[in-house]
């Protein structure tokens, strides 16, 4: 049996003290955000993420060592195990391993070789692979075997039976597949083509304007395909617009088959040579491309999962704008453009529709609304969406306030998912009187505000900030998307006063029954001025309390240590160091108190800066931009823009205009960069440089490398 606290310790170089006080808090029911904050001293201070790899790979063995033992079970039952088997299996590190082995036992659906077996041909195919015999004729060695009610009526077809049943036998074979999987993996490419609409000369001569077209005649090793080529590979195959296969040298791979196999001369070699070819052709090389392909997929999905949880990790942790009171614009030209009015806590002031787009163009109209909304409700920030329309309107807006000589900034946000809120069953409960457009609108105006607050409510793969990310398996990206979130949400910490149920449900150990009670608790009790008091809300017992409170802030209750991430199971010791002063000795204390190193430096950090938000580290927002559209845009121009999106190829970067720039990632700087996640994150400011433009298909290169 693995020993699974030990295989997890040499895997992530931890002690396997570590791993085992880690295991035993996670069985206890503790959430990875609660061990990662409060569990230090028992973890050996392992991150959020590392935590959260080390909790994947712990189910991960279970499950490896549940399907080993399913696996003895079910060989035993069939009287085939072996003590070597059994050991075999056991000792197995990887799941695939385990699956070869079991292979041969693994019952199948009806196959020429199963249907030689029952016709009781296996002794012929013994004799056959012992090789022994170097004079006879194969014919006559057959005839005893020959089965007319089987379908094996003549000496030829019992032999060819027979030969049925090596070729399955060889295929099955666990060291075999793994010799050619590893040969595969080597030499194999994976190779696409253009899907012919028929077999026409017609079809043959049309090519197709695609975004795939270079997959067209496309062919690269399996080992050096970079990941977002085996998706878009696999996203063209699927819309039909091209073929792929895993191509392997054929010749060289029945030659190593034949090496294996193959042990002496006799008069079996030359059928065991065509029996080879052919199990491999027929059999082992058509599962070998169904692995490859399932490989690569895996391969890719998981990693454009983890760049498009980075991306989110980066992007929810974006600075807020504090104290901005917002006019919201949502562009669009027949409708007109939907405007919500803000105060600084997010609060909808006022709501219309203005038309400063075609077809209406109403530039004086705007300008009117704009200058009454902004003298009525003391506007200070204009917020305008990057859609439809919005080129237009950023040249209303940035010619008014230049007009008007008041003390406005405006800024572009990144519309990405705000229409999926707006039409959210969320979206209706949280506001029933108002329209989807002008929930939109708040949507745009509140994810400057505050990016996490408002961003939580938005499916994360609606975010607008993966790749590929509606191709992937949506399990996995679901789960690891929601561990992102969480850990940014406990991070940052949350006004439990006045967060939404959206945000609070992903606190440590709440969840969304919780959440929407004690949002239902604070509507009808009033706000929280104790922390203790969680413990009244409905379904929120002393284990949810003991997860979620240190998380959860109060900004003006009755004790300080409510507006800090001290958890109340320390307060006794924030009280002493309080009493001592922050600059005693903290290791004295910590034997004196019984309170780890790591919790007692946490404390401190948080009683220096009281309620501080670990965001204010962020890039700043970066508001008015120089250029607005595709004609303003020259080759060279240098401009500032701020990263929306990271890619395995580069970052696409807002530099004021509708379409984002992508800056390569050869474009990056004057030095090797493996990832572009190096050198950028979501959220960052950037000096770019422009570097070519495309008006035709609406594409703009930069470079962060002046001159490149």
């Amino acid at each position: 049996m693995l020993n699974i606290p030990s295989a997890l310790a040499a895997e992530f170089k931890l002690t396997q003290a570590q791993v085992s006080s880690t295991i035993a808090l996670i069985d206890d029911g503790n959430t990875i955000p609660f061990i990662a904050r409060y569990r230090k001293e028992a973890t050996g201070a392992l991150s959020d993420v590392t935590l959260r790899e080390l909790d994947e790979r712990l189910a991960h063995l279970r499950n490896l060592e549940a399907r080993k033992q399913e696996i003895i079970r079910l060989i035993d039952e069939q009287g085939k195990l072996t003590p070597e088997l059994q050991a075999d299996i056991e000792s197995a590190a990887m799941l695939q391993r385990v699956e070869d082995l079991y292979k041969p036992f693994k019952k199948k659906r009806a196959t020429r070789a199963s249907k030689a077996k029952e016709a009781g041909l296996e002794p012929l195919a013994d004799t056959i692979m012992e090789q022994k015999l170097t004079s006879g004729d194969t014919l006559k060695l057959a005839a005893p075997f020959i089965n007319v009610e089987r379908g094996f009526d003549t000496a030829e077809a019992a032999l060819h039976g027979a030969l049925d049943i090596i070729a399955e036998r060889v295929a099955d074979d666990a060291e075999v597949t793994a010799m050619l999987r590893d040969f595969t993996r080597k030499r194999g490419e994976m190779q696409s083509r253009r899907a012919e609409a028929d077999g026409s000369a017609e079809a043959t001569d049309k090519r197709e304007k695609t975004v795939y077209e270079m997959y067209y005649d496309f062919s690269e090793l399996i080992l050096k395909i970079p990941n977002h080529r085996v998706l878009a590979i696999n996203r063209g195959e699927k819309e039909g617009k091209l073929k792929v296969k895993v191509q392997t040298e054929t010749e060289t791979a029945v030659s190593m088959l034949k090496r294996r196999v193959i042990t002496r001369r006799s008069i079996f070699t030359e059928l065991l040579e065509t029996t080879l070819a052919d199990s491999y052709k027929r059999i082992i090389a058509p599962g070998l491309e169904r692995e490859m392909r399932n490989e690569l997929t895996e391969r890719a999905e998981i990693d454009a999962i983890k760049v498009f949880a980075r991306n989110t990790e980066n992007l929810l942790s974006q600075r807020p704008v504090k104290g901005a009171r917002v006019i919201a614009i949502d562009p669009g030209y027949r409708t007109g453009c939907k405007v919500a009015v803000l105060d600084e806590h997010g609060k909808l002031l006022d709501y219309t529709t203005i038309y400063p787009t075609p077809p209406k163009s109403d530039i004086a109209g705007t300008e009117v609304a704009l200058k009454n909304y902004a003298a009525k409700y003391g506007i200070n920030v204009i917020v305008i969406g990057n859609g439809t329309g919005s080129r237009e309107t950023e040249e209303t807006v940035a010619n008014f306030i230049e007009r008007s000589g008041l003390t406005i900034q405006y800024t572009i946000v990144n519309e990405a998912g705000a229409s999926v809120y707006s039409a959210s069953k969320l979206a209706s409960e949280e506001y029933p009187d108002l329209d989807v457009t002008t929930r939109g609108a708040m949507s745009l105006g509140r994810r400057l505000q505050d990016p996490l607050a408002e961003l939580v409510k938005i499916p994360p793969k609606s975010m607008g900030v993966g790749q590929y990310q509606h191709d992937v398996n949506q399990t996995a990206l679901d789960a690891a998307l929601t561990g992102v979130v969480e850990n940014v949400v406990n991070r940052v910490g949350v006004d439990l006063n006045t967060a939404s149920a959206s945000l609070l449900s992903y606190v440590a150990g709440i969840g969304n029954a919780v959440a929407k009670n004690i949002v239902a608790y604070r509507e009808t009790n009033g706000a929280f001025v104790d922390r203790k008091l969680l413990k009244k809300v409905p379904k929120l017992g002393d284990k949810a309390f003991k997860q979620c409170a240190g998380f959860l802030r109060i900004r003006d209750g009755g004790n300080m240590l409510d507006n800090t991430g001290v958890h109340p199971e320390s307060y006794a010791a924030a009280e002493k160091l309080l009493e001592l002063g922050l600059d005693c000795d903290l290791p004295a204390l910590s034997a004196k108190l019984g309170v780890g190193l790591p919790t007692l430096r946490d404390i401190v950090a948080e009683l220096q800066k009281p309620g501080r938000d670990p965001r204010d580290d962020a890039p700043p927002v970066v508001f008015s931009r120089s250029v607005r559209s595709f004609d303003d845009l020259t080759a060279g121009m240098e401009l500032t823009g701020t990263v929306r999106n990271v890619v395995d190829f580069g970052a696409f970067v807002d530099i004021g205009v509708k379409q984002d720039g992508l800056v390569h990632v050869s474009k990056m700087a004057n030095r090797f960069i493996r990832h572009p996640s190096e050198v950028v994150a979501v959220g960052d400011t950037v000096k770019v440089w422009v570097s070519g433009i495309d008006k035709e298909r609406g594409k703009i290169s930069l470079t962060m490398v002046e001159g490149k």
